[in-house]
């Protein structure tokens, strides 16, 4: 194999790969012991898939056996729920549905875009407290219905969360932690299997009795790698959810909804403990999982809604907490959608997604930039629906369906495994389809997207750990290999030979300016170009993460220091798999602040707040330790003039 083929192939594998790769570090606090069983939607108990929260699983080997710079990855303990001790359900049981009923008339967005009137508070005889209202959102099918209202007290707090919930659906029963709840494993969909695989996501049965949401749900299918020996289930569009204990204020706290990253095709919105976020920042935080790779992303024109099944999975996620987050005591009048890496460009297709109309009031984007292109591999895309369907032909064949009379109901009846195996390493989102009309980059460009204020981002050092990978999958990059080593990804002779002069090698640079150059391409200046765009029609708060001492992300010593790689902002805003890293002072002050600032944003628009120094939005925020400063000097670094003009 050519070297050329060799690092473009390992180049996408580790896209993936290094997006879900976490630290096997020991945790600080004891890890969650893992789910054995879950309760299905008819209140019968299933086993679930034991799974590692944690994101220090084994990595899937990739080409040229390069699991990143760290070696393989050893598996992890798994999941439960305390911190230093199993979850137990607390006997409390709250009947009333979530956000404070408010005391005039207001529109909730209903699940196709259209606004539904709420209804209106009215207080009990005698000036006693307010009763709880029906408030309404269209639902799955188009009709009205009650959504979730939390009973408070006349001008009293809202009262704090029981362990025990209803929805619509039926009741869940979550877990008390120190300060906080969770309810795992809610579904906010049928499970997608049989004649539901590659359909639109529709809407859950309802269950009897009382579902327990004290476990992990099964991730969706997908190989090893962050959920250890992978999974197979395809019931698994579920979502959990993490809410202060504490009383709250009069009104509901704003909701934060977390796309997860893995290149669409790995992930797990369970390995992203959000107690920290939820408790500092007093807000309540759902974390998704949507459908993956090739269940989430194959086109076939036999198959309406195809190459968007995953974006359509994250709509309906977003139209169940409207309906749901208020018996959580969350406002479903104030959601954010925020993700990172291929769930930053997630909420990038949402916003230019017209079915995404009124199903989320704020987004925030960390390092995946809108402006993403095929040609960029590291970085997330979409491609024309021709091409997707094209790809799917390639994938039924593999799978022995491509001359079969009917191609869906043959694929629909290939083993789940079989499917992993024959996929791409990385999947992209279809365009010029219903749910995504126009290419996410081209929308954005002509303004063409929800007009929500933007938090949007990269880290200083997005390519380093690509970069380390290749390095120490026996590619050094040299003087002498570097022009090769660029040819690579930029086949165009030109480019690359513009490129190896404005980034030169030095007899022992190589890997920092090869991560540079994958940093500074595909993340920071498609960020601070997608910013630009924006900020032409919303408020943009820019930011660049900058801690050159993050805790690594994954085991073994890298061949040169990462700085700031891509993924190492996350364990300041979440326990990543339960496990809190090991912070210094300065850092721990940092992930405060920065919990402060996404939160803040999420309640009023605006990360600013008496506590943090000030974030202007005509400069990028530097997040260092001990030095949060505005900079405008990044495009420079970045070399961003030069990119533009390469193009």
């Amino acid at each position: 194999m050519t070297t050329h083929r060799v690092l473009t192939t390992l180049g996408c594998a580790l896209t993936a790969v290094l997006a879900t790769a976490w630290s096997t570090a020991p945790p600080t606090q004891p890890a969650r012991p893992a789910a054995t069983t879950a309760h299905a939607d008819e209140g019968s108990v299933r086993p679930t898939a034991t799974r590692a929260h944690a994101h220090g699983g084994p990595v899937r080997p990739v080409a040229a056996r390069a699991h990143g710079y760290g070696g393989a990855l050893g598996p992890t303990a798994t999941a439960a729920h305390a911190h230093g001790g199993p979850a137990h359900p607390v006997a409390t049981t709250a009947h009333s549905h979530g956000g404070a009923p408010r005391s005039t008339a207001a529109a909730a967005p209903a699940h196709g875009g259209s606004l539904a009137p709420t209804a209106t508070a009215a207080p009990a005889h005698g000036g006693g407290p307010v009763r709880p209202v029906a408030a309404t959102a269209r639902g799955y099918d188009g009709s009205v219905r009650p959504t979730a209202t939390t009973v408070r007290a006349h001008g009293g707090p809202v009262r704090p969360v029981g362990t025990t919930v209803r929805t619509h659906h039926g009741l869940v029963r979550g877990a008390a932690h120190d300060g906080y709840r969770t309810f795992e494993g809610v579904p906010y969909a049928a499970p997608p299997v049989g004649g539901l695989r590659w359909v639109p996501a529709r809407p859950p049965a309802p269950w009897s009795g009382v579902r327990d949401a004290t476990r992990p749900a099964s991730a969706c299918p997908q190989p090893a790698g962050e959920v250890p020996g992978g999974s197979t289930d395809e019931d698994c569009l579920h979502l959990d959810i993490t809410t202060p204990d504490a009383v709250g204020p009069a009104h509901p706290r704003p909701v934060i909804v977390w796309l997860h990253g893995g290149g669409l095709t790995t992930g797990a919105g369970g390995s992203y403990d959000a107690h920290r976020l939820a408790v500092r920042g007093d807000a309540v935080v759902v974390t998704v999982d949507y459908r993956l790779g090739a269940l989430g992303f194959l086109a076939h024109s036999g198959l309406p809604g195809s190459g968007t099944f995953g974006l359509s999975d994250q709509q309906a996620a977003l139209r169940w907490v409207r309906a749901e987050i208020g018996a959580f005591g969350g406002d479903p009048h104030n959601v954010t959608l925020a993700g990172e890496s291929a769930g930053g460009y997630s909420v990038c297709a949402q916003l230019a997604s017209p079915a995404a109309a009124g199903l989320f009031d704020r987004a925030i984007i960390q390092s995946g930039p809108c402006t993403g292109r095929p040609d960029r591999p590291f970085a997330p895309s979409s491609v024309p629906l021709s091409t997707a369907r094209a790809m799917g032909a390639e994938l039924a064949a593999k799978v022995g369906c491509g001359s079969a009379r009917d191609v869906p109901a043959c694929l629909r009846r290939v083993r789940v495994s079989r499917l992993l195996a024959a996929q791409d390493t990385d999947q992209q989102p279809a365009h010029a389809t219903p749910l995504l009309p126009d290419d996410p980059a081209a929308a954005i460009a002509a303004g063409r997207f929800h007009r929500v204020p933007v938090l949007i981002g990269h880290n200083h050092d997005e390519g380093n750990g690509w970069a380390a990978g290749i390095v120490r999958a026996g590619h050094p990059v040299t003087p002498g290999t570097w022009p090769d080593v660029v040819a690579s990804f930029f086949p165009s002779p030109g480019q690359a030979k513009a490129i190896v002069h404005e980034y030169p090698v030095h007899r022992t640079d190589g890997g920092p300016v090869f991560g540079a150059v994958i940093g500074d391409a595909n993340f920071a200046c498609p960020t601070a170009r997608t910013a630009g765009l924006l900020a032409a029609h919303v408020p943009v708060w820019r930011y660049e993460f900058a801690d050159e001492h993050a805790p690594p992300l994954t085991s073994g010593t890298p061949p040169f220091p990462l700085g700031a790689p891509h993924a190492s902002e996350l364990p300041y805003l979440f326990d990543l798999g339960g496990r809190p890293r090991d912070l210094t002072a300065a850092q721990h002050r940092l992930a405060d602040t920065m919990i402060d600032y996404w939160t803040r944003f999420a309640r009023t628009a605006d990360p600013n707040g008496p506590s943090s120094p000030p974030w202007s939005r005509r400069t990028v925020l530097s997040l260092a330790p001990d030095h949060i400063v505005p900079t405008r000097t990044a495009p420079f670094r970045h070399h961003c003039a030069f990119w533009n003009v390469l193009g």
